[in-house]
């Protein structure tokens, strides 16, 4: 008989775990097994299919306590801590660290009650508990191009190509090459003059033309390399990025900016802090983009296929760099935000980001982007791919001092310059709304007092 909690969590989930996209507590009965519960591998963004199971942090026979961190996983978009909600002992781990792609809803764990013989369960498998899910099914575009990727033509053992409907070459009557080794040497365009046969007879094989074209490659000075596994989050990044601007007609907006009254005022917040907080350059513009956005709210949209959204809050993705990606935590509510609030939450939010701690509702989202390279002195200006649905990116370069015209004697005076550039998706924004809110964040900018207000 299965007690009256597990009863429970078999009739209906907890809501802490539907929260989480924890797809499936399944409690299940088996005539050779304990009542037990099956963990599967949860769904942790809406665009996870599969995810890397990374270090788990319970072993068989430890205590489960809600909150507690059962294992690292590497989602789609960041590698998370997944803490579970719920109370028992591990029994068994179906899925060992390391397991990659691993689809989500598959079982990856066991868990029983406090007390129950986890023994029970040393030959449990994931047969026992469903067998594995079902990997996604492939996009359309990728299956076009499977075969060529995964299916190479068997070579025909010792033909000769037919040289009917060309001009027939000397690579065609060569007698002591295969038939394989000749068709790559011609698709490769490699020349076969003076390589060494390894096959039978000195004959020249498809392996030994596949050597060739190698070999000039590892021969070269400097030319050693290392290869890098693509995580799951890089993937996702590629694919993200390629989505963008192909389906996003882009256009940009550039505009060099005067931050001279901005830093002044900067300095003079901070050094009234007393060490409370400390502002940098990316909290005034986080604050600026919020104030244009509501001035010029088209911006502030996304497009929906049918519709075109238009949001009542400014939520800034902000773009922070972590080891394994870029990753867009959001600053929800800006406009109602004051410079302080903002720079604690981005501080907070680039932390977690860093430390993979981020939960899935502080990445998601957003209504518009910052990409910040103004910390890299050897940026001036650059553009940034728009995060959709999202319509608008702002990419900030470093600061500048420039000269500008002054009456003095020198006729001239020095004055601090960011230049900016607003990457728009045209479905959504027009080039003059485009034009209009950068010339409202640029007002703002070298107003700076106004974000006070």
């Amino acid at each position: 008989m299965l007690s009256a909690a597990l009863r429970r969590r078999a009739l209906a989930p907890t809501q802490t775990a539907l929260r989480t996209g924890f797809a499936a507590h399944v409690v299940r009965c088996y005539a050779s097994f304990p009542s037990h519960q099956v963990v599967k591998m949860p769904a942790l963004s809406p665009t996870m299919t599969a995810g890397n199971i990374g270090a788990w942090q319970k072993k068989p026979g430890d205590t489960i306590a809600p909150g507690d961190v059962l294992v690292e996983i590497e989602t789609d978009k960041a590698q998370m801590d997944f803490e579970f909600q719920e109370d028992g002992v591990l029994a068994k781990l179906l899925k060992e660290s390391g397991s990659k792609d691993v689809p989500v809803g598959t079982p990856i764990a066991v868990l029983v009650e406090e007390g129950a013989d986890i023994s029970a369960f040393e030959k449990f498998t994931i047969a026992d508990a469903g067998g594995d899910a079902a990997p996604p099914p492939p996009k359309k575009e990728e299956k076009s191009s499977e075969p060529a990727e995964t299916s190479a033509p068997t070579p025909e053992p010792e033909q000769y190509t037919s040289t009917e409907g060309r001009l027939e070459t000397a690579l065609d009557r060569e007698p002591n090459v295969s038939a394989a080794a000749k068709r790559l040497a011609r698709e490769k365009s490699v020349s076969l003059d003076g390589l060494k046969g390894t096959g039978k007879g000195g004959k020249i094989t498809e392996e030994d033309v596949k050597k060739a074209v190698s070999a000039p490659a590892a021969a070269a000075p400097g030319a050693t390399y290392q290869d890098t596994p693509i995580s799951g989050m890089r993937k996702v990044i590629a694919s993200r990025l390629i989505e963008s601007t192909q389906t996003n007609p882009h256009f940009y907006v550039t505009s060099s900016i005067s931050v001279s009254k901005l830093l002044k005022l900067r300095q003079a917040l901070n050094s009234s802090a007393d060490g409370k907080y400390k502002l940098s350059v990316n909290d005034f513009l986080i604050k600026a983009m919020a104030v244009a956005s509501r001035k010029v709210p088209q911006v502030n949209s996304s497009w929906r296929e049918d519709s075109i959204r238009q949001f009542n809050s400014v939520d800034v993705s902000v773009a922070v760099s972590t080891p394994s990606g870029l990753i867009t935590p959001i600053v929800t509510g800006v406009e109602g935000r004051g410079l302080e609030s903002i720079s604690t939450k981005v501080k907070e939010l680039a932390k977690k980001a860093r430390d993979n701690k981020l939960k899935p509702e502080e990445y998601q989202g957003g209504t518009i982007s910052i990409s910040n390279m103004g910390m890299n002195n050897a940026v001036d200006h650059f553009t940034a791919v728009i995060n959709p649905p999202q319509a608008a990116i702002l990419a900030i370069g470093t600061t500048r001092k420039v000269a500008v015209p002054a009456e003095n004697e020198e006729g001239i005076e020095w004055d601090e310059q960011i230049t900016v550039t607003g990457s728009f998706d045209h479905k959504v924004i027009d080039g003059a709304i485009g034009a209009e809110w950068i010339r409202e964040l640029k007002k703002v900018l070298e107003n700076p007092l106004e974000l006070l207000l």
